[in-house]
């Protein structure tokens, strides 16, 4: 078992490696989230709408 202090260098030595990404990727990534899950709420949201009219005419709920 490693001692904590040179556990904490072999962290502090990886997280230097680590490619972080920059403001503006954070900015495009976190926008494309939100337009893909505002897309994906629409079409789901239309899925339910076809098949709600659909079992409704299926079944002769409307009248």
């Amino acid at each position: 078992m490693a001692n904590p202090l040179q556990f904490m260098q072999q962290v502090r030595s990886e997280m230097g490696k680590v490619a972080w990404p920059t403001r503006r990727e954070v900015l495009l990534t976190t926008v494309m989230v939100f337009i893909m899950a505002a897309l994906v709420s629409v079409f789901f949201s239309l899925v339910d709408l076809v098949i709600r009219y659909g079992l409704a005419a299926v079944l002769g709920a409307g009248g």
